[in-house]
Protein backbone atom coordinates (compact mmCIF):
# COMPACT_ATOMS: atom_id res chain seq x y z
CA UNK A 1 0.00 0.00 0.00
CA UNK A 2 1.00 3.60 -0.73
CA UNK A 3 2.06 5.93 2.23
CA UNK A 4 1.27 8.67 0.43
CA UNK A 5 -2.47 7.66 0.28
CA UNK A 6 -2.90 7.18 3.77
CA UNK A 7 -4.29 9.70 6.23
CA UNK A 8 -2.51 12.48 7.32
CA UNK A 9 -1.83 12.75 3.34
CA UNK A 10 -0.91 15.65 1.35
CA UNK A 11 -4.52 16.82 -0.57
CA UNK A 12 -2.52 18.39 -3.27
CA UNK A 13 0.43 15.88 -3.78
CA UNK A 14 -1.67 13.72 -4.96
CA UNK A 15 -3.87 15.78 -7.09
CA UNK A 16 -0.34 16.96 -8.28
CA UNK A 17 1.22 13.66 -8.64
CA UNK A 18 -2.11 11.54 -9.86
CA UNK A 19 -0.23 9.71 -12.84
CA UNK A 20 2.81 9.15 -11.17
CA UNK A 21 0.66 7.68 -8.59
CA UNK A 22 -1.22 5.49 -10.19
CA UNK A 23 1.94 3.97 -12.49
CA UNK A 24 3.57 3.00 -8.99
CA UNK A 25 0.62 1.08 -8.09
CA UNK A 26 0.18 -0.38 -11.32
CA UNK A 27 3.37 -2.05 -11.13
CA UNK A 28 3.39 -2.85 -7.79
CA UNK A 29 2.31 -6.66 -8.74
CA UNK A 30 -0.80 -6.64 -6.75
CA UNK A 31 -3.58 -8.93 -7.86
CA UNK A 32 -6.77 -6.64 -7.97
CA UNK A 33 -10.54 -7.74 -8.64
CA UNK A 34 -12.35 -5.68 -11.10
CA UNK A 35 -15.37 -3.70 -10.03
CA UNK A 36 -17.17 -1.52 -12.68
CA UNK A 37 -18.45 1.58 -10.99
CA UNK A 38 -21.06 4.24 -12.03
CA UNK A 39 -20.70 7.79 -10.90
CA UNK A 40 -23.67 9.52 -11.19
CA UNK A 41 -23.18 12.99 -10.76
CA UNK A 42 -24.92 16.40 -9.55
CA UNK A 43 -21.79 18.16 -10.16
CA UNK A 44 -18.46 17.52 -12.07
CA UNK A 45 -17.08 14.61 -11.53
CA UNK A 46 -13.89 13.88 -13.78
CA UNK A 47 -11.15 14.96 -10.70
CA UNK A 48 -12.91 13.57 -8.20
CA UNK A 49 -12.61 9.77 -10.45
CA UNK A 50 -9.29 10.72 -11.44
CA UNK A 51 -8.61 10.30 -7.38
CA UNK A 52 -10.98 7.78 -6.40
CA UNK A 53 -8.90 5.38 -9.05
CA UNK A 54 -6.07 5.59 -7.01
CA UNK A 55 -7.61 5.11 -3.37
CA UNK A 56 -9.45 1.81 -5.06
CA UNK A 57 -6.58 0.37 -6.27
CA UNK A 58 -4.33 1.51 -3.66
CA UNK A 59 -7.34 -1.54 -2.18
CA UNK A 60 -6.91 -3.97 -4.51
CA UNK A 61 -10.12 -2.91 -6.53
CA UNK A 62 -9.19 -2.04 -10.26
CA UNK A 63 -11.97 0.21 -11.15
CA UNK A 64 -13.72 0.46 -14.36
CA UNK A 65 -15.88 4.15 -14.78
CA UNK A 66 -18.81 5.09 -16.32
CA UNK A 67 -19.10 8.76 -15.48
CA UNK A 68 -22.41 10.62 -16.40
CA UNK A 69 -22.27 13.64 -18.35
CA UNK A 70 -22.15 17.31 -15.93
CA UNK A 71 -25.08 17.20 -14.11
CA UNK A 72 -27.20 14.74 -15.52
CA UNK A 73 -27.31 12.05 -12.51
CA UNK A 74 -30.98 12.23 -12.36
CA UNK A 75 -32.01 11.24 -15.83
CA UNK A 76 -29.10 8.34 -16.02
CA UNK A 77 -30.45 6.98 -12.90
CA UNK A 78 -34.15 7.28 -13.68
CA UNK A 79 -33.96 6.42 -17.87
CA UNK A 80 -30.37 5.13 -18.53
CA UNK A 81 -28.65 5.39 -21.27
CA UNK A 82 -27.27 2.72 -24.03
CA UNK A 83 -23.97 3.19 -22.50
CA UNK A 84 -25.23 3.14 -18.97
CA UNK A 85 -26.90 0.12 -19.63
CA UNK A 86 -24.25 -2.09 -21.83
CA UNK A 87 -21.81 -1.00 -18.48
CA UNK A 88 -23.32 -3.14 -16.55
CA UNK A 89 -22.25 -1.33 -13.16
CA UNK A 90 -21.22 -3.24 -9.86
CA UNK A 91 -21.87 -0.17 -7.58
CA UNK A 92 -23.66 3.04 -8.62
CA UNK A 93 -22.15 6.55 -6.72
CA UNK A 94 -24.62 9.43 -6.50
CA UNK A 95 -22.15 12.64 -6.06
CA UNK A 96 -24.50 14.94 -5.16
CA UNK A 97 -24.49 18.26 -2.72
CA UNK A 98 -26.98 20.55 -1.21
CA UNK A 99 -26.43 22.23 -5.37
CA UNK A 100 -28.83 19.63 -6.28
CA UNK A 101 -31.31 21.11 -3.63
CA UNK A 102 -34.40 21.82 -6.15
CA UNK A 103 -36.95 22.96 -3.65
CA UNK A 104 -35.73 24.69 -0.74
CA UNK A 105 -37.97 26.58 1.73
CA UNK A 106 -37.98 30.32 1.58
CA UNK A 107 -38.01 32.01 4.95
CA UNK A 108 -41.64 33.27 4.86
CA UNK A 109 -43.29 29.26 4.27
CA UNK A 110 -45.52 27.56 6.78
CA UNK A 111 -44.68 24.42 8.90
CA UNK A 112 -47.06 22.89 6.35
CA UNK A 113 -45.17 24.44 3.19
CA UNK A 114 -41.88 23.16 4.64
CA UNK A 115 -43.12 19.54 5.32
CA UNK A 116 -44.35 19.48 1.66
CA UNK A 117 -40.77 20.59 0.14
CA UNK A 118 -38.99 18.34 2.35
CA UNK A 119 -41.13 15.57 1.44
CA UNK A 120 -40.94 16.32 -2.67
CA UNK A 121 -36.96 17.13 -2.40
CA UNK A 122 -36.75 13.72 -0.84
CA UNK A 123 -39.12 11.85 -3.58
CA UNK A 124 -36.80 13.32 -5.89
CA UNK A 125 -33.98 11.15 -4.69
CA UNK A 126 -36.02 8.55 -3.80
CA UNK A 127 -37.39 8.08 -7.33
CA UNK A 128 -33.53 7.38 -8.45
CA UNK A 129 -32.83 4.98 -5.66
CA UNK A 130 -35.46 2.79 -6.57
CA UNK A 131 -35.04 2.46 -10.06
CA UNK A 132 -31.53 1.77 -9.63
CA UNK A 133 -32.31 -0.77 -7.86
CA UNK A 134 -35.16 -2.21 -9.77
CA UNK A 135 -32.84 -1.63 -12.56
CA UNK A 136 -29.47 -2.38 -12.22
CA UNK A 137 -30.06 -4.09 -8.66
CA UNK A 138 -26.39 -3.29 -7.44
CA UNK A 139 -25.19 -1.27 -4.05
CA UNK A 140 -25.86 2.38 -4.40
CA UNK A 141 -23.81 5.04 -2.56
CA UNK A 142 -25.46 8.26 -2.22
CA UNK A 143 -23.74 11.54 -0.67
CA UNK A 144 -25.80 13.18 2.11
CA UNK A 145 -26.12 17.37 2.19
CA UNK A 146 -23.52 19.39 3.05
CA UNK A 147 -24.71 22.33 5.44
CA UNK A 148 -25.24 25.62 3.31
CA UNK A 149 -21.99 27.95 3.10
CA UNK A 150 -23.99 30.89 4.27
CA UNK A 151 -27.26 30.82 7.37
CA UNK A 152 -29.84 33.71 6.27
CA UNK A 153 -31.14 33.54 10.05
CA UNK A 154 -27.58 33.29 11.49
CA UNK A 155 -27.88 30.79 14.90
CA UNK A 156 -31.10 30.17 14.41
CA UNK A 157 -31.19 28.65 10.75
CA UNK A 158 -30.54 25.42 12.39
CA UNK A 159 -34.34 26.19 14.31
CA UNK A 160 -36.33 27.62 12.29
CA UNK A 161 -38.27 25.07 10.11
CA UNK A 162 -37.76 27.23 6.94
CA UNK A 163 -33.84 27.47 7.49
CA UNK A 164 -31.73 25.80 5.45
CA UNK A 165 -29.57 24.11 7.82
CA UNK A 166 -33.11 23.14 9.50
CA UNK A 167 -33.73 21.59 6.11
CA UNK A 168 -30.45 19.78 5.66
CA UNK A 169 -30.57 17.83 8.99
CA UNK A 170 -34.24 16.85 8.32
CA UNK A 171 -33.45 15.94 5.07
CA UNK A 172 -30.23 14.08 5.93
CA UNK A 173 -32.16 12.05 8.25
CA UNK A 174 -34.33 10.91 5.96
CA UNK A 175 -31.90 9.84 3.84
CA UNK A 176 -29.87 8.22 6.68
CA UNK A 177 -33.74 5.94 7.55
CA UNK A 178 -34.38 5.10 4.00
CA UNK A 179 -30.43 3.91 4.19
CA UNK A 180 -31.21 2.05 7.75
CA UNK A 181 -34.16 0.31 6.25
CA UNK A 182 -32.28 -0.85 2.85
CA UNK A 183 -30.04 -3.42 1.92
CA UNK A 184 -27.40 -2.12 -0.56
CA UNK A 185 -27.74 1.41 0.22
CA UNK A 186 -24.85 3.55 1.79
CA UNK A 187 -24.33 7.04 2.83
CA UNK A 188 -21.14 9.29 1.72
CA UNK A 189 -21.27 11.56 4.71
CA UNK A 190 -20.32 14.52 3.12
CA UNK A 191 -21.86 16.25 5.99
CA UNK A 192 -19.20 15.14 8.20
CA UNK A 193 -16.44 15.34 5.65
CA UNK A 194 -17.35 19.36 4.73
CA UNK A 195 -17.07 20.24 8.85
CA UNK A 196 -13.89 18.28 9.76
CA UNK A 197 -12.57 19.78 6.23
CA UNK A 198 -13.47 23.17 7.15
CA UNK A 199 -17.12 24.14 5.57
CA UNK A 200 -15.91 27.41 4.26
CA UNK A 201 -13.15 25.86 2.69
CA UNK A 202 -14.67 22.71 1.02
CA UNK A 203 -17.92 24.72 -0.12
CA UNK A 204 -15.81 27.49 -1.47
CA UNK A 205 -18.32 29.17 -3.95
CA UNK A 206 -15.69 30.35 -6.66
CA UNK A 207 -15.22 25.92 -7.47
CA UNK A 208 -18.55 26.41 -8.31
CA UNK A 209 -18.79 28.99 -10.30
CA UNK A 210 -15.99 28.39 -12.02
CA UNK A 211 -15.62 24.67 -13.02
CA UNK A 212 -18.99 23.78 -11.51
CA UNK A 213 -17.54 21.92 -8.40
CA UNK A 214 -19.56 21.07 -5.56
CA UNK A 215 -16.61 21.29 -3.54
CA UNK A 216 -12.91 22.56 -3.20
CA UNK A 217 -10.40 21.01 -6.07
CA UNK A 218 -8.29 20.34 -2.68
CA UNK A 219 -10.75 18.44 -0.76
CA UNK A 220 -11.58 15.99 -3.47
CA UNK A 221 -8.75 13.29 -2.23
CA UNK A 222 -10.42 13.57 1.49
CA UNK A 223 -14.24 12.63 -0.43
CA UNK A 224 -12.09 10.15 -2.24
CA UNK A 225 -10.49 7.93 0.28
CA UNK A 226 -14.21 8.15 1.95
CA UNK A 227 -16.11 7.02 -0.93
CA UNK A 228 -13.22 4.14 -1.65
CA UNK A 229 -13.91 3.09 2.21
CA UNK A 230 -17.16 2.21 1.62
CA UNK A 231 -16.48 0.47 -1.94
CA UNK A 232 -13.24 -1.71 -0.12
CA UNK A 233 -15.96 -2.33 3.01
CA UNK A 234 -18.53 -3.36 0.74
CA UNK A 235 -16.40 -5.64 -1.37
CA UNK A 236 -14.38 -7.49 1.60
CA UNK A 237 -11.12 -5.02 1.69
CA UNK A 238 -11.68 -4.27 5.34
CA UNK A 239 -9.18 -4.65 7.67
CA UNK A 240 -9.22 -7.67 10.45
CA UNK A 241 -7.05 -6.69 13.42
CA UNK A 242 -5.18 -4.01 14.97
CA UNK A 243 -1.88 -4.93 15.97
CA UNK A 244 -0.58 -2.08 19.16
CA UNK A 245 2.68 -1.61 20.30
CA UNK A 246 2.42 -1.03 24.19
CA UNK A 247 4.89 1.38 26.13
CA UNK A 248 4.12 5.12 24.71
CA UNK A 249 1.61 3.87 22.66
CA UNK A 250 -1.41 2.34 24.97
CA UNK A 251 0.37 4.21 27.73
CA UNK A 252 3.05 7.02 28.50
CA UNK A 253 6.02 5.65 29.61
CA UNK A 254 8.47 2.57 29.79
CA UNK A 255 6.86 -0.04 32.24
CA UNK A 256 10.28 -1.91 32.23
CA UNK A 257 11.71 0.75 33.33
CA UNK A 258 9.42 3.47 34.87
CA UNK A 259 7.60 0.42 36.78
CA UNK A 260 3.49 0.41 36.23
CA UNK A 261 3.12 3.06 39.11
CA UNK A 262 4.93 5.35 37.20
CA UNK A 263 3.03 5.14 33.84
CA UNK A 264 0.94 8.11 32.51
CA UNK A 265 -2.49 6.66 32.31
CA UNK A 266 -5.80 7.71 33.86
CA UNK A 267 -7.14 11.29 35.12
CA UNK A 268 -4.43 12.56 37.20
CA UNK A 269 -2.78 14.32 33.70
CA UNK A 270 -3.84 15.54 30.78
CA UNK A 271 -1.80 13.54 28.93
CA UNK A 272 -2.82 9.96 31.06
CA UNK A 273 -6.47 11.42 29.98
CA UNK A 274 -5.48 11.56 26.42
CA UNK A 275 -3.91 7.47 27.03
CA UNK A 276 -7.16 6.31 28.26
CA UNK A 277 -9.47 8.21 25.42
CA UNK A 278 -7.44 6.16 23.55
CA UNK A 279 -7.87 2.58 25.10
CA UNK A 280 -11.62 3.61 25.77
CA UNK A 281 -11.67 4.28 21.62
CA UNK A 282 -9.50 1.20 21.09
CA UNK A 283 -11.77 -1.11 23.20
CA UNK A 284 -14.87 0.12 21.25
CA UNK A 285 -13.27 -1.08 18.17
CA UNK A 286 -13.89 -4.76 19.63
CA UNK A 287 -17.60 -4.05 19.34
CA UNK A 288 -17.53 -3.96 15.63
CA UNK A 289 -15.63 -7.12 15.43
CA UNK A 290 -12.36 -5.51 14.85
CA UNK A 291 -9.60 -8.09 16.91
CA UNK A 292 -6.88 -6.56 19.07
CA UNK A 293 -3.64 -8.23 19.17
CA UNK A 294 -0.30 -6.55 20.98
CA UNK A 295 3.19 -6.55 19.41
CA UNK A 296 5.54 -5.68 21.81
CA UNK A 297 9.61 -5.36 22.94
CA UNK A 298 8.79 -6.02 26.24
CA UNK A 299 8.71 -8.76 28.95
CA UNK A 300 5.69 -10.49 29.43
CA UNK A 301 5.39 -9.89 32.82
CA UNK A 302 6.06 -6.25 32.67
CA UNK A 303 3.30 -6.20 29.75
CA UNK A 304 0.69 -7.91 31.41
CA UNK A 305 1.40 -5.82 34.76
CA UNK A 306 1.10 -2.46 32.18
CA UNK A 307 -2.42 -3.97 30.83
CA UNK A 308 -3.90 -4.27 34.35
CA UNK A 309 -2.99 -0.86 35.28
CA UNK A 310 -5.98 -0.12 37.72
CA UNK A 311 -6.72 3.30 35.85
CA UNK A 312 -5.81 1.50 32.36
CA UNK A 313 -9.42 0.03 30.24
CA UNK A 314 -7.95 -2.41 28.61
CA UNK A 315 -6.96 -5.80 29.94
CA UNK A 316 -4.75 -8.56 28.98
CA UNK A 317 -8.37 -10.82 27.92
CA UNK A 318 -8.77 -8.08 25.77
CA UNK A 319 -6.27 -9.03 23.44
CA UNK A 320 -6.24 -12.30 21.46
CA UNK A 321 -2.78 -12.35 21.28
CA UNK A 322 0.22 -10.80 23.22
CA UNK A 323 3.56 -11.31 21.68
CA UNK A 324 5.65 -9.37 24.17
CA UNK A 325 9.42 -10.76 23.88
CA UNK A 326 12.48 -9.32 22.37
CA UNK A 327 11.91 -10.32 18.53
CA UNK A 328 12.12 -7.75 16.02
CA UNK A 329 8.26 -6.52 15.53
CA UNK A 330 7.87 -7.43 11.81
CA UNK A 331 8.62 -11.71 12.73
CA UNK A 332 5.46 -11.19 15.42
CA UNK A 333 3.87 -9.77 13.02
CA UNK A 334 3.55 -12.11 10.80
CA UNK A 335 3.11 -14.90 13.75
CA UNK A 336 -0.14 -13.33 14.54
CA UNK A 337 -1.26 -13.49 11.41
CA UNK A 338 -0.36 -17.47 11.03
CA UNK A 339 -1.72 -18.15 14.04
CA UNK A 340 -4.85 -16.24 13.15
CA UNK A 341 -5.44 -17.96 9.86
CA UNK A 342 -5.51 -14.72 8.15
CA UNK A 343 -3.10 -12.63 5.57
CA UNK A 344 -0.59 -9.92 6.83
CA UNK A 345 -2.68 -7.20 4.71
CA UNK A 346 -5.04 -7.69 7.22
CA UNK A 347 -3.25 -6.24 9.85
CA UNK A 348 -3.15 -2.56 11.14
CA UNK A 349 0.13 -1.54 13.19
CA UNK A 350 -0.03 1.24 15.50
CA UNK A 351 3.52 2.47 17.40
CA UNK A 352 4.93 5.25 18.07
CA UNK A 353 8.54 4.97 17.38
CA UNK A 354 8.71 5.56 13.67
CA UNK A 355 12.16 3.10 13.19
CA UNK A 356 9.63 -0.05 14.51
CA UNK A 357 6.95 1.20 12.30
CA UNK A 358 9.55 1.46 9.24
CA UNK A 359 10.73 -1.88 10.14
CA UNK A 360 7.33 -3.50 9.82
CA UNK A 361 6.16 -1.91 6.71
CA UNK A 362 9.35 -3.03 4.56
CA UNK A 363 9.24 -6.75 5.95
CA UNK A 364 5.06 -7.41 5.83
CA UNK A 365 3.63 -7.02 3.03
CA UNK A 366 0.48 -5.18 2.66
CA UNK A 367 0.23 -4.39 6.55
CA UNK A 368 -1.75 -0.96 7.25
CA UNK A 369 1.27 1.23 9.16
CA UNK A 370 -0.28 4.84 9.67
CA UNK A 371 2.05 7.33 10.72
CA UNK A 372 0.10 8.06 13.52
CA UNK A 373 1.61 11.25 15.44
CA UNK A 374 1.34 12.41 18.55
CA UNK A 375 -0.61 10.42 21.17
CA UNK A 376 -3.14 12.98 21.32
CA UNK A 377 -3.78 12.62 16.91
CA UNK A 378 -3.49 8.64 17.31
CA UNK A 379 -7.65 8.50 17.11
CA UNK A 380 -7.95 10.62 14.92
CA UNK A 381 -5.75 9.02 12.50
CA UNK A 382 -6.86 5.41 12.78
CA UNK A 383 -10.40 6.77 12.44
CA UNK A 384 -10.27 8.92 9.32
CA UNK A 385 -8.13 6.26 6.90
CA UNK A 386 -11.37 4.09 7.68
CA UNK A 387 -9.22 0.93 8.21
CA UNK A 388 -12.42 -1.04 9.93
CA UNK A 389 -15.21 0.83 8.16
CA UNK A 390 -18.87 -0.72 8.54
CA UNK A 391 -21.12 -1.22 5.79
CA UNK A 392 -23.05 -4.40 7.80
CA UNK A 393 -22.35 -4.80 11.24
CA UNK A 394 -23.91 -8.82 12.05
CA UNK A 395 -23.83 -10.84 15.32
CA UNK A 396 -20.77 -12.50 14.09
CA UNK A 397 -18.87 -9.09 13.80
CA UNK A 398 -19.55 -8.35 17.50
CA UNK A 399 -18.25 -11.95 18.61
CA UNK A 400 -15.65 -11.89 16.27
CA UNK A 401 -12.80 -11.62 19.12
CA UNK A 402 -13.96 -14.21 21.44
CA UNK A 403 -14.61 -16.17 18.32
CA UNK A 404 -10.68 -16.05 17.33
CA UNK A 405 -9.53 -16.10 21.26
CA UNK A 406 -11.34 -19.56 21.34
CA UNK A 407 -9.19 -20.89 18.70
CA UNK A 408 -6.30 -19.95 20.71
CA UNK A 409 -7.80 -22.55 23.43
CA UNK A 410 -8.74 -25.13 20.30
CA UNK A 411 -4.87 -24.76 19.46
CA UNK A 412 -3.08 -25.19 22.77
CA UNK A 413 -5.80 -28.34 23.30
CA UNK A 414 -4.73 -29.52 19.87
CA UNK A 415 -1.09 -29.12 21.00
CA UNK A 416 -2.00 -31.87 24.00
CA UNK A 417 -3.00 -34.73 21.69
CA UNK A 418 -0.63 -36.54 19.81
CA UNK A 419 -3.87 -38.08 17.61
CA UNK A 420 -6.18 -35.69 15.68
CA UNK A 421 -9.06 -37.49 15.30
CA UNK A 422 -9.06 -37.99 19.42
CA UNK A 423 -8.32 -34.01 19.71
CA UNK A 424 -11.58 -33.65 16.79
CA UNK A 425 -13.49 -35.49 18.67
CA UNK A 426 -13.05 -33.98 22.08
CA UNK A 427 -13.70 -30.54 20.76
CA UNK A 428 -17.85 -32.00 20.58
CA UNK A 429 -18.78 -30.10 17.38
CA UNK A 430 -22.09 -29.39 16.03
CA UNK A 431 -23.27 -28.04 12.86
CA UNK A 432 -26.66 -26.37 11.31
CA UNK A 433 -26.17 -26.53 7.26
CA UNK A 434 -29.16 -25.50 5.61
CA UNK A 435 -30.50 -23.79 2.76
CA UNK A 436 -29.87 -20.12 2.91
CA UNK A 437 -31.85 -18.45 5.68
CA UNK A 438 -33.23 -14.77 5.53
CA UNK A 439 -31.63 -14.26 8.84
CA UNK A 440 -27.93 -14.48 7.68
CA UNK A 441 -27.97 -13.43 4.18
CA UNK A 442 -26.29 -10.07 5.27
CA UNK A 443 -23.23 -12.38 6.86
CA UNK A 444 -23.42 -14.75 3.85
CA UNK A 445 -22.78 -11.88 1.38
CA UNK A 446 -19.91 -10.56 4.10
CA UNK A 447 -18.34 -13.61 3.69
CA UNK A 448 -18.10 -14.13 -0.07
CA UNK A 449 -16.65 -10.81 0.12
CA UNK A 450 -14.16 -11.22 2.92
CA UNK A 451 -12.79 -15.16 2.08
CA UNK A 452 -9.85 -15.21 -0.10
CA UNK A 453 -8.24 -18.47 0.81
CA UNK A 454 -10.41 -21.21 1.44
CA UNK A 455 -12.84 -20.14 -1.72
CA UNK A 456 -12.20 -22.00 -4.71
CA UNK A 457 -13.59 -19.16 -7.11
CA UNK A 458 -13.49 -16.32 -5.13
CA UNK A 459 -16.59 -14.72 -7.06
CA UNK A 460 -17.87 -12.19 -5.12
CA UNK A 461 -21.51 -11.03 -4.08
CA UNK A 462 -23.51 -8.26 -2.92
CA UNK A 463 -26.53 -9.09 -0.40
CA UNK A 464 -29.38 -8.65 -2.78
CA UNK A 465 -27.55 -11.21 -5.34
CA UNK A 466 -27.59 -13.72 -2.82
CA UNK A 467 -31.10 -13.12 -1.85
CA UNK A 468 -32.22 -13.37 -5.48
CA UNK A 469 -30.15 -16.65 -5.65
CA UNK A 470 -32.06 -18.12 -2.62
CA UNK A 471 -35.81 -17.89 -3.93
CA UNK A 472 -34.47 -19.67 -7.44
CA UNK A 473 -35.20 -22.81 -7.65
CA UNK A 474 -32.42 -23.74 -10.08
CA UNK A 475 -30.02 -23.23 -7.18
CA UNK A 476 -28.46 -24.96 -4.45
CA UNK A 477 -27.79 -23.30 -1.62
CA UNK A 478 -26.24 -24.04 1.65
CA UNK A 479 -24.52 -21.99 4.47
CA UNK A 480 -22.55 -23.86 7.30
CA UNK A 481 -22.99 -22.57 11.58
CA UNK A 482 -20.35 -24.69 13.72
CA UNK A 483 -20.06 -24.39 17.54
CA UNK A 484 -17.75 -26.14 19.98
CA UNK A 485 -17.37 -26.33 23.85
CA UNK A 486 -15.39 -23.43 23.45
CA UNK A 487 -17.74 -21.27 21.83
CA UNK A 488 -19.99 -20.52 18.60
CA UNK A 489 -18.27 -19.64 15.72
CA UNK A 490 -20.77 -18.36 13.22
CA UNK A 491 -21.67 -18.83 9.98
CA UNK A 492 -18.45 -19.91 8.82
CA UNK A 493 -19.64 -21.94 5.65
CA UNK A 494 -21.38 -21.24 2.15
CA UNK A 495 -22.02 -23.53 -1.27
CA UNK A 496 -24.21 -22.42 -4.23
CA UNK A 497 -24.32 -24.61 -6.57
CA UNK A 498 -26.72 -23.71 -10.30
CA UNK A 499 -28.88 -26.67 -11.13
CA UNK A 500 -28.86 -27.44 -15.36
CA UNK A 501 -30.66 -30.05 -17.38
CA UNK A 502 -28.43 -31.54 -19.80
CA UNK A 503 -28.40 -35.73 -20.68
CA UNK A 504 -28.96 -35.71 -17.14
CA UNK A 505 -29.46 -33.07 -13.98
CA UNK A 506 -25.99 -31.39 -13.58
CA UNK A 507 -24.74 -29.23 -10.66
CA UNK A 508 -22.68 -26.78 -11.32
CA UNK A 509 -20.65 -25.24 -8.12
CA UNK A 510 -20.43 -21.48 -8.10
CA UNK A 511 -18.84 -20.77 -5.07
CA UNK A 512 -17.53 -22.87 -2.08
CA UNK A 513 -15.70 -20.83 0.74
CA UNK A 514 -15.10 -21.70 3.97
CA UNK A 515 -13.81 -19.16 6.61
CA UNK A 516 -10.22 -20.00 8.09
CA UNK A 517 -10.78 -19.68 11.85
CA UNK A 518 -12.56 -22.95 11.35
CA UNK A 519 -9.50 -24.61 9.25
CA UNK A 520 -8.77 -28.53 9.91
CA UNK A 521 -11.87 -28.95 11.42
CA UNK A 522 -13.47 -31.58 8.94
CA UNK A 523 -16.38 -28.69 8.56
CA UNK A 524 -15.96 -29.15 4.47
CA UNK A 525 -16.84 -32.66 4.84
CA UNK A 526 -19.32 -32.50 6.25
CA UNK A 527 -20.55 -29.27 3.94
CA UNK A 528 -19.90 -31.94 0.96
CA UNK A 529 -22.01 -34.37 3.08
CA UNK A 530 -25.03 -32.61 3.15
CA UNK A 531 -24.41 -31.64 -0.19
CA UNK A 532 -24.54 -34.54 -1.80
CA UNK A 533 -28.06 -35.46 0.52
CA UNK A 534 -29.69 -32.46 -1.25
CA UNK A 535 -28.00 -33.45 -4.90
CA UNK A 536 -29.69 -37.28 -4.24
CA UNK A 537 -32.96 -35.80 -2.97
CA UNK A 538 -33.10 -33.54 -5.79
CA UNK A 539 -32.39 -36.40 -8.36
CA UNK A 540 -28.95 -34.64 -9.84
CA UNK A 541 -26.80 -37.25 -11.04
CA UNK A 542 -23.29 -35.40 -11.33
CA UNK A 543 -21.60 -32.01 -9.57
CA UNK A 544 -18.94 -30.20 -11.59
CA UNK A 545 -16.62 -28.41 -9.54
CA UNK A 546 -14.30 -25.21 -10.73
CA UNK A 547 -10.95 -23.94 -8.69
CA UNK A 548 -10.05 -20.29 -10.48
CA UNK A 549 -6.16 -19.68 -8.52
CA UNK A 550 -5.28 -16.85 -7.21
CA UNK A 551 -2.70 -15.29 -5.26
CA UNK A 552 -4.09 -16.42 -2.06
CA UNK A 553 -6.60 -19.30 -2.60
CA UNK A 554 -3.65 -21.95 -3.07
CA UNK A 555 -4.59 -23.53 -0.12
CA UNK A 556 -7.37 -25.02 -2.04
CA UNK A 557 -5.86 -26.32 -5.77
CA UNK A 558 -6.62 -29.90 -4.18
CA UNK A 559 -9.71 -29.58 -2.48
CA UNK A 560 -12.04 -31.24 -5.05
CA UNK A 561 -9.53 -34.20 -5.19
CA UNK A 562 -9.70 -35.06 -1.25
CA UNK A 563 -13.51 -34.88 -1.88
CA UNK A 564 -13.48 -37.49 -4.79
CA UNK A 565 -13.52 -35.33 -7.58
CA UNK A 566 -12.35 -36.23 -10.51
CA UNK A 567 -9.91 -33.57 -12.87
CA UNK A 568 -11.73 -33.40 -16.29
CA UNK A 569 -10.40 -30.39 -17.81
CA UNK A 570 -7.57 -27.78 -17.54
CA UNK A 571 -8.31 -24.20 -18.55
CA UNK A 572 -6.26 -21.22 -18.56
CA UNK A 573 -8.07 -20.09 -15.92
CA UNK A 574 -8.45 -23.14 -13.84
CA UNK A 575 -9.61 -26.97 -13.28
CA UNK A 576 -12.98 -28.54 -13.57
CA UNK A 577 -13.78 -31.24 -11.39
CA UNK A 578 -16.29 -34.16 -11.79
CA UNK A 579 -18.18 -36.44 -8.88
CA UNK A 580 -20.46 -39.07 -9.79
CA UNK A 581 -23.66 -38.81 -7.38
CA UNK A 582 -23.54 -42.08 -6.06
CA UNK A 583 -26.69 -44.56 -5.09
CA UNK A 584 -24.95 -44.89 -2.37
CA UNK A 585 -22.83 -42.59 -0.29
CA UNK A 586 -20.32 -43.09 2.60
CA UNK A 587 -20.14 -40.07 4.56
CA UNK A 588 -16.90 -37.93 4.57
CA UNK A 589 -17.76 -36.14 8.50
CA UNK A 590 -16.99 -38.61 11.60
CA UNK A 591 -16.72 -35.95 14.08
CA UNK A 592 -19.68 -32.91 13.55
CA UNK A 593 -22.73 -33.82 14.70
CA UNK A 594 -24.83 -32.10 12.02
CA UNK A 595 -28.71 -30.58 12.13
CA UNK A 596 -29.70 -29.73 8.52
Amino acid sequence: MLKELEYPFDNEYILKKSKHLKKQLLTDGSVRVEKRIAVLGGSTTHDVVRVLELFLLNYGIAPVFYESEYAQFWEDAMFGNEKLNAFHPDIIYIHTSNRNIRFWPSAGCSEKEVEELLNQQFEYFHAVWTNIQAVWRCPVIQNNMEYPFYRLMGNQDSVFLSGRTSFVNRLNEKFAEYARNTANFFINDINYQSAVYGLDEWSDPFYWHMYKYALSLKAIPWLALNVSNIIKSIYGKNKKSLVLDLDNTLWGGIVGDDGVDNLEIGQETSMGQVYLEFQNYVKALKDIGVMLNIASKNEEENAVSGLNHPDGILRPEDFILIKANWKPKSENMLEIAQEMNILPDSLVFVDDNPAEREIVRSYVSGVSVPDIGTPEQYIRVLDHNGYFEVTALSEDDRKRNEMYKANVLRAKQEASFTDYGAYLKSLQMKAVIKPFDSMYMSRIAQLTNKSNQFNLTTRRYTQAEIEQIAEDMTYITLYGKLEDKFGDNGVVSVVIGHKQQKEQLELHIELWLMSCRVLKRDMEYAMMDVLIYFCRMQGISVIYGYYYPTAKNGMVKDFYALQGFAKVEEKPEGTVWKFLVPDEYDEKNKYIKIDK
